[in-house]
């Protein structure tokens, strides 16, 4: 919004103008209200923000579970930080991470297709170090990982990843399978370049050190699930037990509402000078006949027909047919 001048400000702004301090360029032209912004259709947005502050959500309390369980694993303190989740091409991620790296393959159904989930390999080798006896506090070259790294870090890695479940079990429950180990991000072709993703970032702090873990989960495997990644869905309760307690409440507290029922014994069309001409004693003709059925409104809205009569020393409407009887479903 274009900031407002006071009048003491327009004044000086016209003194300065005529006595020539000021020229006509130089003054304040008004900021551009509309702004651009790029979009890049190769690589279309198909996260929504409910969809990536859900992630959020699994994913923060997932940093919290994995912290108490590296910690216990390792005998000393890990603090495990979300840091972002954000929506890229899965070649981007491939470019991002380091090579040799760890990057262990898994499925967690009910998300279809592959799920990605890379470790630093400074990470690595300090978690194995500590594992082994050591202090995790020395500098580590990079190397190639042999065998029984690979071996050793696929347990570790098991284990954070199945702790995916306890994350998950408020949205949905979720099974983790490892399916193997790469350590040439380049050789792993499980999705095309061009195919998004969602990469989801935390920073890991050991000691005086901070490293990375990275979570990639591909559209397509999230794709069939998106309806529950909105947080309105993420807090209705499962139990169908209570939800039919709860329908049941709310249909006999509906049962006592009253409603205006009306029966419409016919209509007449009359001119603004037959109206004004009304005397007591006139009788209008209806558009209906004696023996045709009335119809009945509840809340001005057809309902059923009927026959008049007399019930007693009152006048009453006899039901004869429902118009609409599946009044539950009706919208």
């Amino acid at each position: 919004m274009a900031e407002v001048l006071s009048q003491n400000e327009i004044d000086d702004l016209l003194a300065a103008l005529s006595a020539g301090e000021l020229t006509p360029d130089e003054l304040p032209k008004e900021e551009e209200k509309q702004k651009v912004k790029p979009y890049d259709f190769r690589s279309p947005q198909k996260f929504s923000k409910d969809h990536i502050r859900t992630l959020e959500l699994i994913h923060d309390n997932y940093a919290r579970i994995i912290s108490n369980y590296l910690t216990a694993q390792v005998r000393s303190t890990v603090k495990v930080k979300l840091e972002s989740v954000q929506q890229i091409t899965y070649e981007e991620f491939i470019h991002s991470v380091p090579n040799p790296t760890v990057l262990t393959i898994f499925k967690m159904p009910p998300l279809s297709g592959s799920i990605l989930f890379e470790i630093n390999p400074q990470f690595v080798f300090e978690i194995i170090d500590l594992l082994l006896g050591g202090s995790g506090v020395g500098k580590y070259k990079a190397r190639e990982f042999t065998d029984i790294d690979k071996n050793i870090i696929k347990v570790v890695n098991s284990g954070l990843i199945s702790n995916l479940k306890l994350a998950w079990e408020d949205v949905m429950p979720v099974e983790t399978e490892v399916e193997g180990i790469e350590t040439n991000p380049a050789l792993n072709q499980t999705l095309a370049p061009n195919d998004p993703v969602a990469l989801i970032t935390f920073s890991v702090e050991m000691g005086k050190k901070s490293t990375f873990i990275n979570i990639c989960i591909p559209y397509l495997s999230i794709e069939k699930v998106l309806d529950k990644l909105v947080v309105q869905y993420w807090f209705q309760d499962s139990n169908e037990e209570i939800v039919n307690e709860s329908k049941e409440k709310l249909r006999k507290r509906l049962n006592v509402v009253e409603v205006q029922l009306s029966a419409i014994l016919g209509t007449a069309s009359l001119t603004v000078k037959e109206f004004l001409n009304l005397n007591i004693g006139d009788v209008v003709a209806l558009d209906e006949s004696t023996k045709s059925p009335v119809k009945m409104t509840v809340e001005n809205k057809v309902y059923c027909y009927g026959k008049p009569g007399v019930m007693g020393k009152s006048m009453g409407v006899e039901i004869l047919d429902i118009i609409s009887k599946d009044v539950e479903n009706y919208e």
